[in-house]
C-alpha cells in the first residue's frame, strides 16, 4: 500500500541509463519502490502513460529569493519541472546580515530580488526557515559574500583588514553551519568587486567540498581573466568550482576549462539557452570608479556635470542599442520597460546617455535591463556549453518588472523541447543527468536528483512531445507547455498543469 503511485510511464532515473518502462511508488515522502508495481495499492494515483517520470530539477542559479512567494512564480517553475532552486547568487542576498544590510541589498539588488516579505535581518538558517513548508518548491541557499562584506565593511571600496577579513570569515562559518551549500561571490557588482583573490580564498577556506560558486569578473572576451583569478581562489582554499551563467566564445571557455581539470581543479558551471543576459542598468552601464556599493554616494554623484562629462567620454555608442529596459519602479518612468533604450530616450526628448542618467537618478539606481552581449554570444556556443559533461542548468531567472527576460519562465522547457527534442543536444536521459542528478551531486542535496528508493520523491511527470517554452523577449511570462503533474516531497503540487496549493517545499540544509 502507497500514499501514491505514479502508473505506466517510462521512468529516467537520472543515471543517465535508457528509460524503462515502470511504476513509482511513494511513501511517505518518498520514494518507496519503482518497477512493476500493479498489484499495488494507493491513496492516488498518477496516469504516467506514455510520459516519462523523471526526478525533479534544480535550478542553479534562480534569484526567487522573495519571488519564490508568490504563486505566478511557484507555477513558473512547476510548469518547467524546477522542484528545488539555489538562492544566494552573484554575492548578494539577504542573510547574514543586519537590518541594514538587508535594507543596501534590496535597494542595490531591488530589479533582481526586490525586498523579501518578512525577513529584516539574520541568520542564514532564519531566512532558510521561511521557506519551509511555505512554498511548493525547495529552496537551498549560498552565502553570498558581498553581502558578508557590506556586513563588515559597508561600502569601503578597499582591502579588507586582518580583523575584518576574520570577522567575515566567522559569517560565512556560521552560514555553512546553518546549511548553506555553498559560497558565492559577484565581481562585477558592489561590493564584492572591491575584494581580491586572497580574500576570497580565505573566505572560501571553510567550503571544504562545497563549491565556490562565481560571477566571475570577466566573461566573453574577458573570460581567461575571470577564470584565472577564480582558479587561483579555488587552488589556494583548495574547494571546487562553480561558474555562474558561463559564457563566451565555446572554444575559449571550454580551453579554460580543460586548462583547470588538467591541474587537478574540480570545476562545473552552469548556462542557460539564450543569447541574451540580463542584470542591473548600473552593473551594464557604470564605471568601477564610481562608488556604486554606496547608492546615495552614486547618485549623487551622476548629477555632477564633470562626472556626467566623464561617463559621457567613457560610454561607447554602440552601448545603448543592445539595451532593454525591464524593470524601472519609478511611476513617472514606468511607461519605458519592454523599449529599448535609445527608443524611449527619443520619446523622453533625450540623447541616450542623458536618458540614462536621468533614469538611473529618478529611480535611484534601480533599473533591471536586458541586453544583447558584446561580443554576442552565438547559437552554436551556447549549444557547445551545453553538451559540456561539466554543466549544470540554471535560469539565471529575475521574475521582477514589467518585461523580464523569458529565461525565467522559459529556460528550462526551452531546454527541453529546443535541445533535446529538436535538436539532440541531449538524449532524455543525459538531460535528466544535467538538470536534476549532477546538480543535485554537485551541492550536497543528498537523497535527490535520482528515482531510486529512499529518495525524496521531488518527481515530475513530462510529455516529451509537447514540452517546451513559450516565453519570449515581448511576451515574457507565458508559461512552458508538457508538464502538466509534479510532486514535492512526495505531494502533488501541480496537477494537470495547475497548482494544488499544497506547501511541501522545504529549505534545504547541505
Amino acid at each position: 500500500m502507497f500514499d501514491l503511485l505514479i502508473r505506466g510511464g517510462e521512468v529516467l532515473d537520472g543515471a543517465g541509463t535508457p528509460p524503462v518502462r515502470g511504476d513509482v511508488g511513494v511513501r511517505d515522502g518518498r520514494i518507496a519502490a519503482v518497477g512493476a508495481l500493479g498489484a499495488a495499492e494507493a491513496g492516488q494515483e498518477i496516469d504516467a502513460a506514455g510520459r516519462y517520470v523523471m526526478p525533479g530539477f534544480v535550478d542553479t542559479h534562480c534569484h526567487a529569493e522573495a519571488a519564490l512567494f508568490d504563486p505566478a512564480v511557484q507555477l513558473a517553475l512547476l510548469r518547467q519541472g524546477v522542484t528545488t532552486v539555489l538562492l544566494g547568487q552573484d554575492g548578494l542576498s539577504y542573510a547574514p546580515g543586519s537590518p541594514a544590510t538587508v535594507e543596501y541589498v534590496s535597494s542595490y539588488f531591488a530589479a533582481i530580488i526586490g525586498g523579501h516579505p518578512s525577513f529584516a535581518g539574520g541568520r542564514v538558517r532564519e531566512l532558510l526557515a521561511g521557506y519551509d513548508r511555505a512554498t511548493p518548491v525547495n529552496a537551498a541557499y549560498l552565502v553570498p559574500h558581498g553581502t558578508v562584506r557590506y556586513e563588515v565593511l559597508g561600502p569601503a571600496a578597499r582591502p579588507a583588514r586582518p580583523e575584518e577579513l576574520d570577522a567575515m570569515r566567522a559569517l560565512v562559518e556560521a552560514g555553512l553551519a546553518d546549511g548553506a551549500v555553498g559560497l558565492s561571490s559577484g565581481l562585477e557588482y558592489a561590493p564584492g568587486r572591491y575584494a581580491d583573490a586572497t580574500e576570497l580564498a580565505y573566505l572560501c577556506a571553510p567550503l571544504g567540498r562545497r563549491p565556490y560558486v562565481t560571477h566571475m569578473r570577466g566573461y566573453g572576451a574577458r573570460a581567461a581573466v575571470g577564470m584565472g583569478e577564480a582558479t587561483e581562489i579555488v587552488r589556494q582554499a583548495r574547494v571546487p568550482l562553480h561558474v555562474s551563467h558561463y559564457h563566451g566564445p565555446a572554444g575559449q571557455l571550454t580551453a579554460l576549462l580543460d586548462e583547470a581539470r588538467a591541474d587537478g581543479l574540480d570545476v562545473t558551471f552552469d548556462s542557460y539557452p539564450y543569447q541574451r543576459a540580463s542584470s542591473i542598468l548600473g552593473m551594464v552601464a557604470l564605471p568601477d570608479w564610481l562608488p556604486t556599493a554606496d547608492l546615495a554616494a552614486t547618485t549623487a554623484a551622476l548629477r555632477d556635470p564633470a562626472v556626467r562629462a566623464r561617463l559621457r567620454a567613457g560610454w561607447s555608442d554602440e552601448l545603448w542599442p543592445r539595451i532593454t529596459l525591464a524593470c524601472v519602479t519609478h511611476p513617472d518612468w514606468a511607461w519605458t520597460e519592454g523599449m529599448r533604450l535609445p527608443d524611449a530616450a527619443a520619446k523622453a526628448g533625450l540623447d541616450p546617455a542623458a536618458f540614462a542618467i536621468e533614469l538611473l537618478i529618478a529611480d535611484k539606481l534601480q533599473v533591471g535591463c536586458v541586453f544583447q552581449r558584446n561580443p554576442p554570444t552565438t547559437d552554436e556556443s551556447v549549444r557547445t556549453l551545453l553538451r559540456d559533461d561539466r554543466h549544470t542548468g540554471g535560469s539565471d531567472a529575475i521574475y521582477l518588472g514589467g518585461n523580464p527576460h523569458p529565461r525565467a519562465y522559459g529556460a528550462f522547457g526551452r531546454l527541453l523541447g529546443r535541445h533535446v527534442r529538436e535538436l539532440g543536444d541531449w538524449t532524455w536521459p543525459q538531460a535528466v543527468v544535467h538538470l536534476a542528478a549532477r546538480p543535485a551531486g554537485r551541492f550536497g542535496l543528498a537523497g535527490r536528483g535520482l528515482v531510486q528508493p529512499g529518495y525524496a520523491a521531488d518527481l515530475v511527470v513530462l510529455d516529451p512531445a509537447r514540452v517546451g517554452d513559450r516565453a519570449t523577449y515581448e511576451a515574457p511570462r507565458e508559461l512552458a507547455v508538457g508538464i502538466d503533474d509534479v510532486l514535492v516531497g512526495g505531494v502533488p503540487v501541480l496537477a494537470a498543469g495547475a497548482l494544488t496549493g499544497a506547501c511541501p517545499g522545504r529549505g534545504l540544509a547541505g
